[in-house]
């Protein structure tokens, strides 16, 4: 088995990674590192994902790396469009020189004897290794083999063509088709409108709704400060606006609850046109925010319905029949082609199995320290985005405490930096905290937080970046140093 030394490893070359890497590189530049990425291609997401309409599900300039500036005219941005400025990003800054494709990690030691992760993967068939210094994992947060099944009843009676948005057929045609897209998530709140043109039509079954915001395609601030502002200090500008009026939103929704759901209401009324589809279908019995809201650019899912191309059916499924989907009310939807957004299945740091001088690490024991490193972990950080804000806002905070740490590490001559969590830490909750199906089923197996700084990561951009960027690193962490002649 052939082992690569490298000073860091980051698993994953989707927007996470990237950002790491840069940022590395930026303060540490005498720091060594690879990225190992399990797929033919980076991006990620943006690359995993093909079914029709993919596009960001927030305003790029959030969404983009705030040391490259977003110079497209569209604020609400395709998969591919997405995916060719991450590349760019990759290759202008030199990143792509530093990834190693097809690489599938499967397990890391951290061995205390020369303070080195020992991490085995898979390429090509053969094992391969690596001996690192600092492990960072930006692999996301769900499993891209295994979307989530509920487990319909029937399928095997179905007359017609089943797909996962996952792995979306390349030469899959729905023109004149009936279709039925199972979900209410951004999702499918994505795929309904963009089939909605060439299908016969487009029914969107879900069992409970959610909340829908249309946001103009275009950012018209951005619009106008492009005419006189350079693309770098248009980009700064508007990032700053849109990451404000997207906290606002947040706090506005979890303060003023009943205020803000008919607030939601009355936008969807004036999109859709009829006050009875939206209390029947757009009306969730949670409050806003308390799951994800879903985003339709220019209102395109609410026009769509309005013009009769696609419509919503609420209700619970009970199997599959040969001409379709039949609800527990006996109501049959026909359907040539059912496209089951049904959501994603978590899978924390990729699934990698860890361990600390070979015992085996459970990381839903651990405390996240400052949303980024794990309690007993030593050398290791995760870079997780926002699930209630831009992704890219959180993990560009990460990354530069990421970097941040290894310069502590490099300036003072310590091998090892690992967080101690306190014995009095109070009630913890899950990393992740939100009602979004995905997550609720999942929450026994996140890192655990508290409300208390450096141990919280309550999804508060404010709060969150504030007490991040401010970390005392002694606060928390344990510095130290292995033997010289262990290291050499």
């Amino acid at each position: 088995m052939t082992e690569s030394h490298i000073d860091v490893l980051i698993i994953g070359a989707g927007i996470s990674g990237i950002d790491v890497a840069y940022r590395i590189a930026e303060r540490c530049p005498e720091l060594s590192y690879t990225i190992a990425e399990a797929r033919d291609r980076l991006g990620g997401t943006w690359d995993l994902f093909r079914y029709p309409g993919v596009r960001s599900d927030s305003d790029i300039y959030t969404l983009a790396f705030p040391f490259r500036p977003w110079t497209g005219e569209q604020s609400i941005v395709d998969g591919g469009e997405l995916l060719a400025y991450v590349e760019e990003t990759a290759r202008v800054s030199g990143i792509d020189k530093h990834i190693e494709y097809g690489t599938r990690i499967e397990s890391a030691d951290w061995s205390g004897a020369d303070a080195r992760w020992h991490v085995r993967a898979r390429r090509d068939g053969e094992e391969v290794g690596y001996v690192a210094r600092f492990v960072v994992f930006g692999s996301g947060y769900y499993d891209y083999e295994n979307p989530y099944d509920p487990g319909f009843t029937g399928l095997e009676d179905f007359a017609g063509t089943v797909v996962h948005p996952q792995f979306w057929p390349e030469h899959l045609d729905h023109r004149d088709k009936r279709v039925v897209v199972i979900g209410s998530g951004a999702t499918a709140v994505t795929v309904v409108p963009a089939m909605a043109g060439d299908a016969a039509h487009v029914t969107m079954l879900q069992r409970t709704p959610s909340y829908v915001l249309a946001q103009p395609r275009y950012d018209a601030v951005a619009r106008r400060l492009s005419r006189f502002l350079s693309p770098g200090t248009v980009h700064r500008l508007t990032r700053a606006k849109n990451t404000t009026v997207q906290w606002a939103l947040v706090q506005a929704c979890r303060r003023f609850p009943e205020q803000m759901r008919a607030l939601l209401r009355k936008g969807a009324v004036a999109e859709v046109g009829s006050a009875e589809i939206v209390d029947r279908h757009f009306r969730p019995p949670y409050r806003p925010w308390e799951q994800r809201l879903c985003i339709a650019p220019d209102g395109d899912l609410y026009r769509a319905i309005r013009a009769g191309d696609a419509s919503v059916v609420t209700g619970h499924i009970d199997r599959f029949v040969p001409e379709g989907v039949r609800l527990q009310s006996g109501e049959v939807i026909e359907a040539d082609l059912v496209v089951t957004a049904t959501g994603l299945r978590l899978k924390l740091l990729g699934g990698v199995a860890l361990s600390v001088d070979g015992r085996a690490v459970d990381v839903a024991q651990a405390c996240a320290y400052h949303g980024t490193m794990l309690s007993g972990l030593p050398n290791l950080a995760v870079c997780i985005g926002y699930i209630n804000l831009s992704w890219t806002v959180r993990a560009d905070v990460t990354a530069r405490f990421i970097a941040r740490v290894l310069r502590r590490l490099l300036d003072t001559g310590n091998d090892s930096v690992v967080p101690v969590a306190p014995d009095d830490l109070g009630p913890t909750g899950p990393f992740m905290d939100m009602q979004s199906g995905y997550l609720a089923r999942a929450a026994d197996q996140m890192p655990r937080t508290t409300q208390r700084y450096p141990w919280a990561f309550r999804q508060n951009v404010l709060h969150d970046t504030w007490a991040t960027n401010r970390a005392r690193l002694d606060e928390g962490l344990q510095w130290s140093r292995v033997r010289q002649e262990a290291r050499a």
